[in-house]
């Protein structure tokens, strides 16, 4: 080691000589004494891997200031009490973005959320009986009369749902699955992948653009344990397909005593088409043809919070209700206080597409969307914003979360750009901002989404494009 990094090396502070200078600042009143000493840790330690590891040319200035470095620490200090979790503006178009949240929760459901959480609740008391009794008879019977279940269950996610459902009905047994439908969706999640966790056996039938139903009668053995239907829901493989209908499935399942299992992913309880979208299976319309069991998303066309929602016969669903896999995959209160407000909307249909945010993102008319890009601009033209032009445009946005691949949703966007400012910058200054903008960028503009964007919101935006003006 040369002499220069030794000297560095020697002149870091000590760490009881920083912890000093904290200690006269009052640190202890924001953390612990061993958080402080952890922090001042990694920091110094932070210090001398930089002094080892760098290049002779780009050897870091490290000061011997104590001062400095406990400036350091207080400031890793202080952003701890940062929520890193934060709630920011989707103003990308795309409605039930996986990375931003999916659906918004209605203040219905944060309402119950905030009663149920302040105190203590029955989350598993019967009130009825004063005994014990079960979290999703909370729920369970609102499911049933909205899709026509005979019982239903709730798990943290579809995955888990559809982990807990092939466990329990074919573990190291055969699930036979079309290959056209071994889907992988965001974030790696992969139908093969969770069949292996789930202890089933694989088994691929037809190819990847036409399976017949006489493949699934080929593959029937008595090693099967159930037949597996997977929704393309993110993707549509278009020309030369075919695929084998549910009820054919169904009546192929009865007949040997084989249970049939429907993954619908994204899950929709009311007629897309009716608001001019593509038709969507709807959970009624597919247990209507007797499958055996569904499982379905509460995040996503459904409009409510993270969850598995598994429908479908009563002595199946008994089945997967016994399986200790479920316990480790149970949903909290938190989650069944907001489904259950979310799932009140759909007792009329029509309310609940203009009452929940996602649903009405989805089915609102395109010219509601061009009123608010209105707005938006005659608010930003108000706040005299200097160096910014606006002008809006017509757009496709995009319903996201693995619904609706190919459906384009006609969306009007305020397009923003600046003659001293590049559009790469503006970006990524409102990602920055106190309430993140997310926002596209088209050349040397950004595109702010109105169809994923409330009124209410308009105050951050305008905030936001104004601290980047004036910085």
């Amino acid at each position: 080691m040369d002499e220069k990094r030794k000297n560095m090396l020697k002149n870091l502070p000590k760490i009881d000589e920083v912890i000093g200078l904290l200690e006269k600042q009052g640190i202890y009143e924001k953390v612990s004494r061993e958080i402080v000493l952890e922090v001042c840790r990694s920091v110094v330690q932070k210090l001398r891997d930089d002094i080892l590891i760098a290049p002779d040319k780009k050897l870091p200035a490290v000061t011997s200031d104590a001062t400095g470095v406990a400036r350091n620490v207080s400031n890793q200090i202080d952003n701890l009490y940062d929520y890193r979790l934060k709630r920011l503006v989707n103003a990308t178009g795309v409605i039930l973005h996986t990375n931003l949240g999916r659906a918004p929760l209605c203040p219905e459901a944060l309402d119950r959320i905030l009663e149920v959480g302040q105190g203590y609740s029955n989350l598993e008391f019967n009130l009825e009986r004063g005994e014990r009794g079960l979290r999703y008879d909370h729920v369970s019977r609102l499911i049933c009369v909205l899709t026509g279940a005979e019982d239903a269950l709730i798990v943290n996610n579809n995955a888990a749902a559809v982990l807990l459902v092939l466990n329990t009905l074919a573990e190291r047994r055969e699930a036979i699955v079309s290959r056209g439908e071994l889907i992988e969706i965001g974030g790696e999640f992969r139908i093969p992948d969770v069949m292996t966790k789930s202890n089933s056996i694989l088994r691929e039938v037809g190819t990847t653009n036409r399976t017949r139903i006489s493949d699934y009668e080929k593959a029937i053995s008595p090693d099967t344990g159930v037949i597996l239907k997977v929704h393309t829901s993110n993707y549509r493989i278009v020309g030369f397909t075919e695929e084998a209908e549910l009820t054919r499935l169904v009546a192929l399942g009865k007949q040997h005593g084989i249970p049939v299992f429907d993954d619908l992913g994204s899950g929709c309880l009311i007629d897309l088409a009716n608001y001019g979208l593509q038709h969507e299976p709807t959970v009624r319309e597919v247990l209507a043809t007797d499958v055996d069991v569904v499982t379905f998303s509460g995040d996503k066309l459904l409009g409510g919070p993270q969850a598995g929602i598994i429908v479908g016969k009563k002595d199946i669903l008994q089945k997967v209700k016994n399986n200790p896999l479920n316990r480790a995959l149970r949903i909290d209160k938190f989650t069944l206080a907001a489904l259950e407000a979310t799932l009140m909307h759909y007792l009329v249909p029509e309310k609940a597409a203009t009452s929940l945010r996602a649903l009405k993102a989805l089915t609102e008319p395109q010219g509601e969307v061009r009123k608010r890009a209105r707005k938006l601009i005659n608010k930003l033209k108000k706040a005299s914003i200097p160096n910014l032009e606006y002008a809006m445009r017509e757009d496709v946005a995009a319903a996201g979360g693995g619904s609706l691949p190919t459906q384009a949703i006609l969306s009007a966007v305020v397009a923003v750009k600046s003659p001293i400012i590049p559009a790469s910058r503006i970006e990524a200054k409102l990602r920055q901002a106190q309430v993140p903008i997310i926002v596209r960028v088209n050349e040397n503009e950004i595109l702010i989404d109105l169809r994923t964007v409330t009124e209410d919101e308009f105050g951050f935006i305008v905030n936001a494009l104004r601290q980047i003006a004036v910085n």
